[in-house]
């Protein structure tokens, strides 16, 4: 198991305790962290949108329903991927709950391999996304480490102008435009202007 899988948690809603202690006995079969919240109330209270995992929730519960849940967690734009648990009367709501953006909905009785393959690939779904976010944010926080001139010859550059063309508009030697364009694209850890010009259009 990847050390990264291992730091994960599995967040199990269900107002049926027998079910949610069955679901988390079996997620630790497999070395995997679980934690039981037996309403959506309780599971919201203690929240945390910066703990890797995913969600298995049940659709019909008192108070407040897991597809009520749901949206809650969309209005907070929380990432974390979600499982449906739904009996056999409830395949509509499961389907509006895919609609909102659940990864899978498991019909209860639930077959356990099945519920484990919906688990390990909602929870690569969260490492995957986690590991996007997190390169974005130091791209971020390399952009924002560019001296002010720099951020004028990258705006330059991104625009189509030749280190002439920029050395004319910002009133310095070409040489010094080379320079700056050394630097930026060193500080952003790019190799190329070709290479953060795709950067910067995939983002």
């Amino acid at each position: 198991m990847k050390e990264s899988m291992q730091e994960q948690t599995v967040f199990v809603v269900d107002d049926d305790a027998a079910v949610g202690d069955s679901i988390k006995e079996l997620v630790e079969s497999v070395n995997l962290q679980a934690e039981v919240h037996e309403s959506a109330l309780a599971f919201l209270d203690a929240f945390d949108p910066r703990r890797p995992g995913c969600l298995v929730l049940d659709v019909r519960m008192a108070e407040m329903g897991g597809l009520v849940l749901q949206d809650r967690l969309n209005m907070m734009k929380a990432s974390i991927p979600v499982i449906v648990l739904t009996g056999h009367g409830d395949v509509p709501m499961a389907v509006q709950a895919m609609r909102n953006g659940a990864v899978d909905f498991i019909q209860k009785p639930y077959r356990e391999q099945a519920l484990l393959d919906s688990i390990n690939a909602a929870l690569t779904r969260d490492s995957a996304a986690r590991r996007s976010t997190s390169a974005a944010d130091d791209f971020e926080a390399r952009l924002a480490s560019l001296t002010e001139r720099e951020r004028e010859v990258l705006e330059q550059v991104l625009s189509g102008s030749t280190s002439k063309e920029i050395a004319r508009e910002l009133d310095v030697s070409p040489r010094t435009v080379e320079a700056h364009r050394k630097n930026l694209l060193r500080k952003l850890e790019i190799g190329t202007v070709k290479e953060l010009m795709l950067h910067l259009t995939s983002r």
